[in-house]
């Protein structure tokens, strides 16, 4: 092998009794902190918020450092791939506009809150997932999973993030035009409780985006490769991943590299100061 590479044998020896250079120390104890923040993430985390984390510990290194060194760790971040919907037999009604074109960004909580529906795998069966999220902070108000995507599931997703929030009147709601959302009884309900009813124009996903890009990272992240063997099983694992995970620790590059438990804490405590 010397030979081959043109190095005396002597020098070839002197290098491996070297010892480790600092920045090879440092390399060592940095991807020990990368091991473990991506296992603490559940393995969801790519470079950019393994980077954010580090920063939050204290350890200070470049993005492109972390990215080089998770590549020879050979970790990585989940990610799923965009896919478009096949079409479905819907209708869609024209009677409720899309009063999100016309608003700034949300200031606060409970000022717009966006819902929509999703399903997960069960076996060879479908369960659907429904969803409140508040658009401010993107938390996570409620959820409900159900056998069936009726009026009935969302409904009880409505109810339950009512009861956490108790928003003021004027709250707007948005969704989709889907008949969960459509159907008289919710729409009803959803004007007697004081909020104001908003939907996608027509044929426009994109108008629902924040809650179609938590969907997608929701399978990347948690239902990719998994299977689950019971409706507890499955309920109880969306509890984990929303309720403990993505609102309490899962680090949202639009928050600045908070968690929306954290956003909504740092917020109120900059209005105190105020």
């Amino acid at each position: 092998m010397c030979r081959h590479y043109n190095v005396s044998r002597s020098g070839f020896y002197a290098w491996l009794r070297r010892e480790a250079c600092e920045r090879s120390l440092s390399d060592r104890e940095l991807k020990a902190a990368i091991r473990r923040i991506h296992n603490e993430s559940r393995g969801v985390y790519g470079s950019p918020r393994v980077h954010q984390q580090l920063r939050r510990e204290g350890l200070r290194c470049g993005a492109k450092r972390v990215a080089r060194l998770m590549r020879e760790l050979r970790i990585r971040g989940k990610g799923g791939a965009f896919t478009r919907r096949k079409a479905g037999v819907y209708r869609f009604f024209e009677k409720t506009a899309n009063l999100r074109l016309k608003q700034p960004p949300p200031s606060a909580i409970n000022q717009i809150w966006v819902a929509d529906v999703t399903y997960l795998k069960l076996g060879h069966e479908w369960r659907y997932l429904a969803t409140v999220m508040d658009l401010f902070s993107r938390r996570i108000l409620a959820w409900t999973v159900s056998r069936n995507r009726t009026m009935r599931v969302t409904l009880r997703a409505l109810k339950r993030a009512l009861t956490t929030r108790r928003p003021k009147p004027g709250l707007i709601f948005h969704s989709d035009r889907g008949v969960e959302y459509s159907a008289y009884e919710y729409q009803q309900f959803l004007r007697d409780n004081g909020c104001v009813p908003s939907m996608n124009r027509p044929q426009t996903c994109q108008d629902n985006a924040h809650m179609e890009s938590f969907f997608r990272s929701l399978k990347a992240e948690f239902a990719h490769n998994r299977s689950f063997t019971s409706d507890a099983q499955l309920t109880a694992q969306i509890g984990s991943y929303i309720d403990h995970f993505y609102n309490m620790k899962r680090l949202h590059s639009s928050l600045g590299y908070h968690s929306p438990v954290e956003f909504e804490r740092l917020a109120r405590a900059q209005r105190s100061v105020h």
